[in-house]
């Protein structure tokens, strides 16, 4: 049986939590920041949690599950 490797491009985008969650950045952070509010775009400084329909899919490629 071969090794698992990790996809690179997944591991740069999530981070797992003491909890076995999986954490990730918010989007719509980048460009087009006028139009949105402070308080909007300070609410994107946050990280937020993948949903549990993915989790399966991102623990695979990032080689734990």
């Amino acid at each position: 049986m071969p090794k698992v490797k990790t996809h690179k491009g997944t591991a740069k985008r999530f981070k797992l939590t003491g909890t076995g969650k999986i954490k990730r950045a918010k989007a719509f952070k980048s460009h087009i920041l006028e139009k949105k509010s402070p308080k909007r775009k300070r609410n994107f400084r946050h990280d937020g949690l993948v949903h549990e329909s993915d989790v399966k899919v991102i623990k695979k490629q990032l080689g734990i599950g």
